[in-house]
C-alpha cells in the first residue's frame, strides 16, 4: 500500500464542528458535509467583511519536473508548522480535478504526515463544487443553441459561438466535435468542442467573485458568441446569469477540511495554473483572513505561471496583499533542470544540483519584481546528501535568500518548524512592498510581451496578425485594461516543454487569444498547450479501484 494512504487512514479525525471552533467559526455557521467536511454559511461570512485580516503567505515553486516537487504537501507542512508556533494558522487550497486524479498526477491533498483529509474524498467527489460548475457551464451552452434553435432572437451568429461545453475529465476525443447532428430537429449542426472544467470561465467567475451578487454580475457578463456585425453576446443577454447563480449558489460557499494535525483548511475552487489563473477561491482566502493571524495559499505549477497569475490577476481583483513567498524546490527536481535522466536522481551529483540552481535563481529574481521578501523550502528526500543541499544554500545565500530544508513529509508540522520560524521573521519585518509587474492601463499586447520578458526571459512575443487584430478589438470593446492570463506549459519558462534550467532568447508564440469578460483578463494561449488535455499511454485510473471492504485503492 501507498505510505500516504496509510497515514491518511491511520489518522483520526477531529469533527468538523471542533476544527471550526479553533477559528472562532460558530456552530450555526457550519453546515457539515458528513462528519469531517463543511460549508461555511455565506451570511457568516458575509459579516466578517469589517474584521482586519491576517497575513497572507504564498507557497511557489520552481519549473515542475517528474521528480516531483511537493508545493501542497509544503503548504500543509508550513501551515501545520505555524499552529506548532502559537499562532492561529489557516491553510487556502485548491480542490483537485478528476482529470489529473484519472489521469497523471493521481491526487492532490499533499503526501506523508503533510495531508488535508479526508483525503479521498476530497480528490473525489467532494462537496460537489465542480459538478455544479460543469452543470452551469453546459447550461448556458444549451441555452446557446436552444437560443439559435428557436428562431434565433438574437441573432447569435452560428460560426460565431465561442462558448465551450466543460466535462471534468481528460479526453482529447472531445477537443473539437461536430454538434447537433441528426436532422432538423436536432438544431444547427456546427463545430464545437469541450474544455476541462477547470479552464472554464465559470470556474475563473467562480473563483473571483467576492459574493453571489458580484457571481451573477460576473456570469452574466460572460460573452458566449457574436452576431453577424460582431456585436458581442452576453450570457445576461440569454436571462442565463440567474438559473447558473442558483446552480452556484451552494458551491460558492467555501469548504473547511483539515490537515493530519488539526489544522484547518479551506479548499475551494479549482482553475489551472498552466491554462487558467491557478488560485483556490477569493472567497476563502478573504474568509482565511478574517479569521487568522496568518494563512498560507498556494498557487499551481511554478511560479511563472500561478504566483504570476495569483499576484497580478488575484490579488489586484481581490486587495490582496502578501506578506511573503516560499519557493519550493527538492534536490531531484533540480539535477533534472541540471541535465540528469530521472532515472539517475539518486546518486549524488553536486555539479548537476548547481546548474539546477539557475531555475531556482529565477524565480526568487521574479518574486522579487513583485516587492516580496523570499524564502527558500527545499522539500527533503532521504536520497538528499549535505553536500547537495550546501549547494542550493550557497546559491540562495548569493542572492540574500535563505533555503530551509524541511522534513514535513516524514514529520508533519515539527519538520517544517524553522520554515515557520523563517515566514513568521519576513512578516514581522514588514519588507514587502507588493506590487503588480504591470499597469492596467498598457496595451494588451505589451501586457503580454512584459510577462514575456521579466517573468520568461524571453526576447519578444511572436503575435500573428490576426491575433494582433482580436486584441485590438477587444481594447475597441473597451476590454483593454484588465490583465491578462497566459496559458502555455508548466514545465519550461518557454513554450517548449523540454527546455528545462533557465533558457533565455526564445521568442513566446501567442497563439489565439480569448476574451474572459467575466473573469476579468484576457487568456493568451502560447505554444501547444490545450485547454482539454488528453489520458497518457497509461492512466492513473488502471491502478484505482474498490477493496472488498470498499476502500479506494490506488488514488494516491
Amino acid at each position: 500500500m501507498n505510505p500516504d494512504l496509510e497515514i491518511a487512514r491511520a489518522a483520526t479525525l477531529r469533527p468538523i464542528a471542533e476544527i471550526a471552533r479553533k477559528l472562532q467559526i460558530p456552530d450555526d455557521a457550519v453546515e457539515p458535509y458528513g462528519r469531517h467536511k463543511a460549508k461555511i454559511g455565506l451570511d457568516y461570512v458575509g459579516s466578517l467583511e469589517d474584521r482586519r485580516d491576517g497575513a497572507l503567505v504564498l507557497v511557489t515553486g520552481i519549473s515542475p519536473t517528474p521528480a516531483g516537487e511537493g508545493k501542497t504537501t509544503t503548504t500543509v507542512g508550513l501551515g501545520d508548522a505555524l499552529t506548532r508556533l502559537g499562532k492561529r494558522a489557516a491553510i487556502c487550497l485548491r480542490e483537485p480535478s478528476l482529470g489529473p486524479s484519472f489521469g497523471m498526477k493521481g491526487g492532490a491533498a499533499g503526501g506523508g504526515h503533510a495531508q488535508v483529509v479526508p483525503m479521498e474524498q476530497i480528490n473525489l467527489h467532494f462537496n460537489g463544487d465542480f459538478h455544479a460548475i460543469t452543470s452551469a457551464n453546459n447550461l448556458l451552452a444549451a441555452m446557446v443553441d436552444n437560443s439559435i434553435y428557436w428562431g434565433n432572437p438574437l441573432g447569435i451568429d452560428a460560426r460565431r459561438v465561442s462558448w465551450r461545453r466543460c466535462l471534468d475529465m481528460n479526453d482529447r476525443a472531445l477537443r473539437s466535435i461536430v454538434g447537433s447532428l441528426g436532422g432538423v430537429a436536432n438544431g444547427f449542426p456546427r463545430e464545437d468542442g469541450f474544455d476541462i472544467t477547470v479552464a472554464s470561465e465559470v470556474m475563473a467567475v467562480f473563483c473571483l467573485a467576492r459574493d453571489l451578487d458580484d457571481l451573477q454580475a460576473r456570469l452574466g457578463r460572460m460573452i458566449v458568441g457574436q452576431t453577424r456585425d460582431g456585436t458581442n453576446v452576453t450570457a445576461r443577454d440569454l436571462k442565463a446569469d440567474g438559473a447558473m447563480s442558483v446552480l452556484l449558489k451552494d458551491a460558492i460557499a467555501p469548504n473547511l477540511v483539515q490537515t493530519l494535525e488539526g489544522t484547518p483548511a479551506f479548499v475551494h475552487g479549482g482553475p489551472f495554473a498552466n491554462i487558467a489563473h491557478g488560485c483556490n477561491s477569493v472567497m476563502a482566502t478573504r474568509l482565511g483572513l478574517k479569521l487568522a493571524d496568518v494563512v498560507v495559499t498556494e498557487a499551481g505549477f511554478g511560479a511563472d505561471l500561478g504566483a504570476e497569475k495569483f499576484l497580478d490577476i488575484k490579488c489586484r481583483s481581490a486587495g490582496l496583499t502578501p506578506s511573503c513567498a516560499v519557493i519550493v524546490a527538492t534536490v531531484r527536481a533540480l539535477k533534472m533542470h541540471g541535465g540528469v535522466p530521472r532515472n539517475a536522481l539518486g546518486a549524488e551529483n553536486v555539479d548537476a544540483v548547481r546548474r539546477g540552481t539557475a531555475n531556482l535563481a529565477r524565480h526568487v529574481e521574479n518574486m522579487g519584481k513583485f516587492g516580496l521578501p523570499v524564502v527558500v523550502a527545499v522539500n527533503h528526500f532521504t536520497s538528499d546528501t549535505a553536500a547537495e543541499f550546501d549547494a542550493i544554500r550557497d546559491a540562495m545565500a548569493a542572492l540574500g535568500v535563505e533555503a530551509i530544508s524541511c522534513t514535513h513529509w516524514a514529520d508533519g508540522g515539527a519538520g517544517a518548524e524553522a520554515l515557520g520560524r523563517a515566514v513568521l521573521a519576513r512578516i514581522e519585518a514588514g519588507t514587502a512592498r507588493f506590487a503588480p509587474l504591470y499597469p492596467l492601463d498598457l496595451p494588451l499586447a505589451e501586457k503580454i510581451r512584459r510577462i514575456a520578458r521579466e517573468i520568461y526571459r524571453a526576447d519578444d512575443i511572436a503575435l500573428p496578425e490576426a491575433v494582433a487584430k482580436r486584441l485590438a478589438a477587444f481594447e475597441a470593446a473597451g476590454f483593454g485594461d484588465v490583465p491578462v492570463c497566459i496559458a502555455k506549459t508548466q514545465y519550461s519558462f518557454t513554450a517548449d516543454p523540454t527546455a528545462l534550467g533557465a533558457p533565455t532568447g526564445h521568442v513566446l508564440p501567442v497563439r489565439e487569444v480569448r476574451l474572459s469578460a467575466g473573469a476579468g483578463f484576457v487568456v493568451a494561449i502560447c505554444g501547444d498547450i490545450m485547454t482539454m488535455p488528453g489520458l497518457p499511454r497509461v492512466p492513473a485510473a488502471e491502478a484505482i479501484h474498490l477493496r472488498a471492504d470498499g476502500a479506494v485503492e490506488g488514488l494516491f
